[in-house]
């Protein structure tokens, strides 16, 4: 992997680059969409796509920054025949005034490579506000370009991005007002009184900020049951947002996953109901599989197999929300 980084006062950039091991498109399309980058990426917890348009779109991201949760929107250029993905922050934050970037994706000879460019502008000069913006830059850039590259690999060799990272949805109408029903999937403390698999839960949250765009930010650990009688411990992190969703990403996860977030989307019905659609997406490890699921299980085979013993528990939580603001609105 090579680095370079120029500017000391209020301009800047810096390049990291590293060496793929497939074909530079494979990239490509993994960083082109922008809603695989929770499994993608440690930090990145939710990302979504505010608008979109001929080779170019609006997102919004959540993401760890150190130990704090930070939001944030970001115009992106989508060239898929020149392989590249430029994006430029609407929001930056101190000591930021602006920045942005590129990525691209180049093949010469046998060099194939990933290569991620930034550039910025600090809200004032100084050495210390460079050192950390290059400083953070280089750790989390370092991070990215070695995800980006590894997965990169690892959907080659499966013949596609899809034989490892899929997504899956479960929806249940609910009698009841949608505020009601959000206070049950909020209250996660509440779980193991309310949920047969759930056996124990660890939980805080912290109110939505500027900073996270509007987010409440909880800390969820939980050990599950599961329908073929394995008991499984995850910890999460949750974005709430204001009774219509909830998003979260485990940050410890069971085999055989290697990413795995999720959200609860509500959406108010006519008389007074609510349509909540609980949605997963997920990364294989398709080096865990046979080891979790036995001898010749095939990728296909595996895929199955989380969809059912995910979606069992979604399914579960989702009839549990129903009955109890059902029951609640008929006292």
């Amino acid at each position: 992997m090579t680095t370079t980084t120029t500017g000391h006062q209020r301009p800047g950039s810096a390049e990291h680059s590293a060496r793929l091991a497939a074909p530079p498109v494979s990239a490509y399309e993994l960083v082109a969409d922008v809603t695989r980058w929770p499994l993608l990426f440690t930090p990145c917890l939710h990302a979504e796509v505010l608008e979109s348009g001929p080779g170019t779109e609006r997102v919004r991201l959540w993401a760890l920054t150190g130990e704090q949760v930070r939001g944030w929107t970001s115009r992106r250029t989508l060239d898929s025949e020149g392989l590249r993905v430029g994006f430029r922050q609407e929001d930056s934050a101190p000591p930021l005034a602006a920045m942005g970037g590129e990525w691209r994706f180049t093949e010469e000879g046998a060099d194939t490579r990933a290569v991620l460019a930034h550039d910025w502008t600090l809200t004032e000069p100084g050495a210390a506000p460079h050192r950390w913006v290059t400083e953070t830059l280089d750790r989390n850039s370092t991070a990215e370009i070695g995800a980006v590259t590894a997965w990169a690999a690892r959907t080659h060799a499966a013949g596609g991005a899809d034989a490892l990272l899929f997504s899956f949805t479960d929806s249940l109408d609910i009698a009841a007002p949608a505020p009601a029903v959000y206070a049950f999937l909020d209250a996660a403390d509440q779980w193991p009184a309310r949920l047969p698999h759930v056996s124990r839960v660890a939980f805080s949250t912290t109110p939505a900020t500027p900073l996270t765009a509007g987010a409440e930010v909880q800390h969820l650990e939980m050990e599950t049951r599961a329908d073929d009688g394995t008991r499984h411990l995850t910890r999460s992190i949750r974005l709430g947002f204001a009774g219509r969703l909830l998003v979260y990403k485990q940050t410890t996860l069971p085999a055989p996953l290697l990413g795995h977030a999720g959200s609860w989307a509500l959406e108010p019905l006519p008389g007074g109901g609510t349509r909540v659609t609980a949605r997963h997406r997920v990364a294989l490890d398709p080096d865990a599989v046979t080891e979790r699921f036995g001898a010749g299980t095939t990728l296909a085979a595996a895929r199955d197999t989380v969809r059912a013993l995910l979606g069992g528990n979604s399914r579960r939580t989702l009839e549990a929300a129903r009955a109890h603001t059902e029951a609640a609105g008929e006292r």
